[in-house]
């Protein structure tokens, strides 16, 4: 991002008065795959990480779940 990066933009979405900012689904999707990486998206509001190169299928499986978990909210 240009601006500024997914962990500071998570932290702005996260603080935004939107009524579903602190609920909608973030997923991390980086070349970052360290443990250390997987901590500092949770850290910054975000609800899942997935290390690039991405497989298709880990793909739709995580947005499926992030979805469920979001609509069982509403």
């Amino acid at each position: 991002m240009p601006v500024m990066n997914g962990y500071e933009a998570t932290q702005k979405i996260r603080a935004s008065a939107k009524t579903d900012a602190r609920t909608v689904p973030i997923v991390a999707m980086t070349a970052d795959a360290f443990a250390e990486d997987i901590i500092e998206a949770k850290k910054a509001g975000m609800n899942s990480h997935l290390a690039k190169p991405l497989n298709l299928a880990t793909l739709v499986r995580e947005i499926n779940k992030q979805l469920q978990k979001h609509w069982k909210r509403e």
